[in-house]
């Protein structure tokens, strides 16, 4: 394992050359990530570096290096993986950003809030070129031409999912609403182990990977959902899902209890798109079963997404394991604030 007291550019090194990665190490995957934006004095540098000044916890490329490392995967092509699936969900978050009205991102500036709307699409776009380049040396370096395939279906699909926020007709179908929260958080969060799992030839796991991930994505989505009532999920308003309509579980079950009457009102007020009654419909929804009946469901993903990943075989299982117990903590925590409400 590489010595962690090693200065990161030594390490980043180390690992182009087949050198050990520690997973845990985040500043490896930010660093080859700094090395492929725009140089300065070039288009997009400022924006690129305001933007990855805040990284993340980089928990897609944590991902797909501790499979290499239970898998016995290339690393240079894990190292280059990993960068290209975190590259494209940050595009996503730039997009998401503009697309939301949302000014903060990771305690700072948006980068549409700072930049500019133009500048922070573009810088979007940018990424994703870049993450089909990433992913297109990965295929190369460990000969296995299915990641850019891998890659452009979880894309296709989050855009699916996002696309869906779009309507200003009110989910009413709890299905439907599933299909939407799974298209826009799952892809990402299988592809860097399904991309691993290709390359060490257990690309039979892919469905049960797939189903996995798309239960705790749904289950994370509606533990975000239930924060987003309790104003404890980072944006400016609580109930900010609700006045800006954008596809929320609560809501959906909400609207599910209400009775006829109510409910036409509802769809009324909603497909409006105004502000006026918002308060009034958000204190009907905070004071009404549906946050808990959404909690109830969220474990029940939560225990589905378990009974998954026992199938998978000891090392696939390895790697999901921690990542269940991050997201869980979401989960947990928008219970919690159910009670403090």
């Amino acid at each position: 394992m590489t010595n962690l007291s090693t200065p990161s550019s030594e390490i980043l090194r180390d690992a182009r050359n087949g050198g050990a990665i520690s997973p845990s190490t985040s500043e490896i995957i930010h660093d080859f990530i700094i090395e492929r934006m725009p140089q300065l004095g070039q288009p997009l540098a400022e924006a690129a570096a305001h933007h990855f000044a805040a990284p993340g916890k980089m928990l897609r490329a944590k991902m797909a290096l501790s499979a290499a490392d239970l898998l016995k995967v290339d690393r240079p092509a894990t190292l280059h993986w990993a960068a290209a699936i975190e590259v494209l969900h940050n595009a996503s978050l730039i997009h998401d950003d503009i697309c939301d009205g949302d000014r903060l991102r990771r305690g700072r500036p948006a980068v549409w809030s700072q930049f500019g709307r133009d500048v922070a699409l573009t810088l979007g776009d940018w990424l994703v070129a870049l993450s089909f380049e990433l992913a297109a040396e990965a295929a190369q370096r460990a000969h296995t031409p299915m990641l850019v395939k891998i890659l452009a279906t979880h894309m296709k699909t989050t855009t699916l999912g996002e696309a869906r926020e779009f309507d200003l007709q009110p989910v009413t179908d709890w299905q439907h609403y599933l299909q939407g929260a799974g298209d826009k958080t799952a892809p990402l969060l299988t592809a860097p182990i399904e991309g691993v799992a290709t390359m060490a030839l257990h690309g039979g796991a892919a469905p049960t990977i797939g189903a996995c991930f798309r239960a705790l994505g749904n289950a994370y989505q509606i533990g975000n959902d239930i924060l987003n009532f309790s104003g404890r999920d980072g944006a400016d308003t609580c109930g900010s899902d609700l006045g800006r309509r954008a596809p929320n579980g609560v809501v959906v079950l909400f609207r599910d209890y209400l009775d006829e009457t109510r409910r036409a009102a509802f769809d009324d007020w909603y497909c409006s798109g105004g502000d006026d009654g918002f308060k009034e419909w958000l204190a009907a929804l905070c004071s009404s079963r549906a946050p808990a009946e959404a909690a109830r469901r969220m474990n029940v993903m939560l225990d589905d997404a378990s009974r998954h990943a026992e199938t998978l075989p000891a090392e696939l299982a390895a790697v999901i394991t921690p990542i269940q117990q991050l997201l869980q903590q979401v989960c947990l925590k928008s219970v919690a604030s159910l009670k403090q409400v």
